[in-house]
């Protein structure tokens, strides 16, 4: 009996001292998992710009519609239009012979109370910045979908698949290393925003975007020009009747400016229609255009991050396989 159980602890002993078969998947079948990883990219890059497009979509009805309710009401309204021509005349005086000084000045005054009426309460729900944080994401969750597809449909165990995808580059924005990031770390990595990589990506979006108008510059600088050439022709106007004021002595001068004053009033709010008529036509126009622009732009884009982990893992396996390098399978360190 004693013998019986020796023998099979020895045979035991040598099973368990065998050491265990390693898995080679052939070169050739990892070409074909890396174009399916590149097919896969763009497929998830279709799916993230439907996104993209319906939540910009979303955002601009909630900016027109704040526009029309809080800002031109606003710009329109007499007495607003008084505290522009103060500003304008202002802006004037200090301007030191500098051109287009007033229209300037005045357009960064519009460009934050643009910000303060429009934008901000409408950023508490949904922006750019936001939609494009949130489309990087939903690529990114959508191509590691289709690579655990493509991992089992090659029945490549999940630690050579992630291996595969760490040894893919998607960011490379270093030095530090810090700022560099595998395919890997980009699809494994929860939240998004802790990765030093992904935020080296945003920061290089953003100094894209840096070196043209945004949305509210845009808007505004053709409204606040208008206003600055409309304002400084009325100051001739005003002038005359400050001179009538002040040859009809000290009380009926007073009665004067105040019945001058009511006048406008009456006179501005016949011209208000036609004004904000203007002032839409304007804002729409321009808001269009950059809205356009922050959709499709590949650079500065709400797409941007997308583009450039696409163009970044298609350029490195492309690369690969016309130079016909062996595939890198790179440790994960934990």
């Amino acid at each position: 009996m004693l013998a019986v159980m020796l023998v099979l602890a020895g045979c035991a002993t040598s099973q368990r001292g065998q050491p265990v078969a390693t898995v080679v998947i052939a070169q050739d079948t990892w070409r074909q998992v890396d174009q399916q990883i590149i097919a896969a990219s763009k497929s998830a890059i279709e799916q993230a710009a439907l996104y993209a497009r319906g939540s910009m979509e979303h955002w601009r009805v909630l900016v027109y519609e704040r526009t029309e309710a809080e800002f031109i009401p606003w710009f329109s309204s007499y007495w607003t239009q008084e505290w522009l021509a103060v500003k304008v005349s202002w802006y004037a005086a200090s301007a030191e012979g500098e051109a287009d000084s007033s229209a300037r000045r005045l357009a960064v005054y519009l460009q934050e109370q643009y910000r303060e009426q429009v934008l901000e309460p409408v950023a508490v729900e949904i922006d750019p910045e936001a939609i494009r944080a949130n489309a990087t994401g939903y690529y990114l969750r959508l191509l590691n979908q289709q690579v655990q597809v493509i991992g089992l449909r090659h029945r490549i165990p999940n630690e050579l698949m992630n291996r595969r995808l760490h040894g893919i580059p998607a960011v490379r924005l270093g030095p530090p290393p810090a700022r560099d990031a595998s395919l890997y770390e980009m699809v494994h990595t929860e939240p998004l925003n802790t990765l030093p990589a992904y935020a080296a990506l945003i920061d290089h979006v953003n100094k894209a975007a840096d070196t043209g108008a945004g949305p509210s510059e845009a808007v505004i600088a053709t409204v606040a020009q208008r206003t600055s050439e409309k304002i400084e022709a009325q100051f001739a106007t005003r002038g005359a009747t400050g001179a009538a004021a002040a040859v009809a002595g000290k009380a009926a001068g007073a009665l004067i400016s105040v019945g001058v004053a009511g006048i406008r009033a009456i006179i501005h709010e016949g011209e208000r229609p036609e004004m904000e008529a203007q002032i839409r036509k304007s804002l729409s126009a321009a808001f269009d255009e950059a809205w356009f622009k922050s959709l499709k732009h590949p650079l500065s884009g709400v797409m941007a991050p997308v583009y450039y982990l696409d163009e970044e893992i298609k350029g490195d396996l492309v690369e690969a396989d016309l130079a016909n390098r062996a595939v890198a399978l790179p440790d994960i360190k934990p």
